[in-house]
């Protein structure tokens, strides 16, 4: 059987609408991470960067398996999360997506934990061998929406999984066995959220690995570069090959990248970026993963409901009602989560609104964040979406530890050896 090694290479851009870079990468010949923070302001950067922190540790030899490295490593980065969030309770809700693979010589140990994405290419084909852990991907895998319709679903940045801090969100562990001529890529959403897989494909197959991660972040950035962008590729050859001297692994150093390597590396793209006004103080990666306070385009959404009420009041009447009452969402009724049919609008003399249903979960045992969403309203497209918000909602809940039933204590001797047989 043919040795294997790989050639790697990691590189990252801040993207063209991010005020800073909140993803880490990070290559070596043992180790390979992508790691995409999240919670807004500085809390992303420091949530992905204290993460990679830890799991690099694993670029060393080992005194234990890989997998069980990998998920000692897992768990020791969520617990830096929560001490640092119970040390400033500001940066509660941040969080980091997280990609790593150690290779141990024959196999890849593999954690997957989030929504940034693996992809092999083998013979010319890509895969994606990672699942998001998003909420449209769970309705995509019951049917309820293609992968095309998930690409441009409201809620498709919804994570229902991430490194919080908390001891419910465990990671994916898989063993992956390379072969000759495989190439494995990480990347965080900036790159998969912009580019299609068969546009990855093409440029993942380019000549080199280091023309690759180029070509990606490039075509990330022609495409918008709305997030940050972060590459991690591995190519694998035969042990005692040629080296490459081109090749920016030629020198088998480790690359850092992003939020974790400090300052961020130079520009990728030469393409300027857009201004932006003092007004806009509010940072996108907090908006896209943190509580969402009512949005601009709900209150655009209320302006036009109001207007077409009007509208067919004087006119024909009754459309925009029945209109209404075929939206849903979810909001708080009570102190539990609760499904109401219509939409979030108050308009004097109109009820557009009224519970559908209030469920067993309660909003108390929600995480914080979660908790601030049910609150502000989390609007749905049906009433089965709604009943899937619920259920994710109920997964993440703090159940209540049961309290035991107590044992009686015997009265006499007899009542005593009657007890005995009952117990048995």
């Amino acid at each position: 059987m043919t040795s294997l090694t790989y050639r790697y290479v990691a590189l990252t851009d801040t993207g063209l609408r991010r005020p800073a870079n909140q993803d880490s990468g990070y290559a070596s010949p043992r180790l390979l991470v992508i790691a995409d923070g999240m919670g807004g302001a500085a809390a992303g950067d420091l949530a992905s960067a204290e993460a990679m922190h830890i799991i690099r540790q694993l670029d060393r030899d080992l005194d234990v398996d890989a997998m069980a490295a990998l998920q000692q490593a897992v768990t020791a980065a969520n617990a830096r999360l929560g001490q640092l969030i119970a040390n400033d309770p500001a940066v509660e809700g941040m969080g980091t997506t997280l990609e790593a693979m150690l290779w141990d010589g024959s196999k890849i140990a593999f954690a997957h934990l989030g929504d940034s994405r693996a992809y092999r290419l083998r013979d010319g084909a890509l895969e994606q061998i990672s699942t998001d852990h998003t909420f449209v991907q769970s309705l995509v895998e019951e049917g309820k929406i293609s992968r095309d319709e998930a690409r441009v679903h409201p809620h498709r940045s919804l994570l229902l999984r991430a490194l919080l801090g908390r001891d419910d969100n465990e990671a994916d562990y898989n063993w992956l066995q390379p072969m000759l001529g495989d190439r494995y890529l990480l990347c965080s959403d900036g790159l998969s959220d912009m580019v299609g897989d068969n546009v990855i494909e093409m440029a993942l197959s380019a000549e080199t690995i280091d023309l690759a991660a180029t070509e990606l972040v490039r075509l990330a950035l022609e495409a918008g570069g709305y997030d940050n962008v972060t590459v991690v590729i591995a190519e694998f050859v035969e042990k005692g090959a040629d080296v490459d001297e081109h090749l920016s692994s030629s020198d088998g150093q480790p690359q850092l990248v992003g939020a974790a390597a400090g300052p961020a590396r130079p520009r990728t793209s030469r393409r300027s970026e857009p201004k932006t006004s003092e007004s806009q103080t509010v940072d996108p990666e907090e908006i896209r993963y943190a509580p969402r306070p009512p949005s601009r385009r709900r209150w655009l959404r209320w302006t036009a409901l109001g207007i077409a009420i009007a509208a067919i009041l004087a006119i024909a009447g009754g459309v925009a009602y029945n209109w209404s009452q075929n939206q849903y969402f979810v909001a708080s009724q009570d102190g539990k989560v609760t499904i109401y049919k219509g939409v979030q609008a108050d308009i004097p003399g109109i009820t557009l609104q009224h519970v559908d249903e209030i469920t067993e979960v309660e909003v108390s045992t929600l995480p914080d964040f979660r908790a601030k969403q049910v609150r502000a309203g989390i609007e749905a497209s049906s009433r089965a979406e709604a009943e899937q918000i619920v259920k994710n909602l109920d997964q993440v809940a703090i159940k209540p530890t049961p309290t035991p039933t107590p044992k009686p204590k015997p009265k006499d001797t007899e009542t005593t050896t009657s007890s005995a047989v009952w117990l048995r």
